[in-house]
């Protein structure tokens, strides 16, 4: 396989180039959201600055995906338009209408339903940015 060929997005990880429509560099890779176990890839969260959230890509704007560098199928342009990246709930268990406090305090034991706050720290996204401008030259 050469750096150039395309790759599973189960090899996508945290710290890889992201590109736009046109090869020019827009951040980095902060998460892949999606499911290995059923093949179901949802998108990406992309830092595209030190100091800004991530943004969410949805799977439909990812073009090609080769060894440590992702395409997009967005201009740098529509990428700044982009919604901020919101981590989707773990779980959750619906109940019926009629459940008791009892039951329904036992579900949200059970299955929590909570966000991920922590995202690339801001320290990871410098050694990211390194890395990418080391790889320019």
């Amino acid at each position: 396989m050469s750096a150039g060929d395309p790759v599973s997005w189960f090899l996508i990880v945290s710290g890889w180039k992201v590109v736009d429509a046109e090869g020019h560099d827009v951040g980095s890779v902060d998460e892949v959201v999606g499911d290995s176990g059923d093949d179901i890839f949802n998108g990406l969260s992309v830092s595209t600055g030190l100091l800004g959230r991530p943004v969410y890509v949805p799977s439909e704007q990812v073009g090609q995906i080769t060894q440590g560098r992702v395409q997009l199928k967005l201009t740098k342009e529509q990428i700044r338009h982009l919604d901020e990246f919101k981590e989707p709930a773990t779980t959750a268990e619906i109940e019926p209408d009629g459940a008791g406090a009892l039951t329904r305090a036992e579900a949200a034991v059970e299955a929590p339903i909570h966000s991920r706050a922590e995202r690339l720290n801001f320290l990871t996204r410098v050694v990211h940015a390194v890395r990418r401008a080391f790889r320019q030259h």
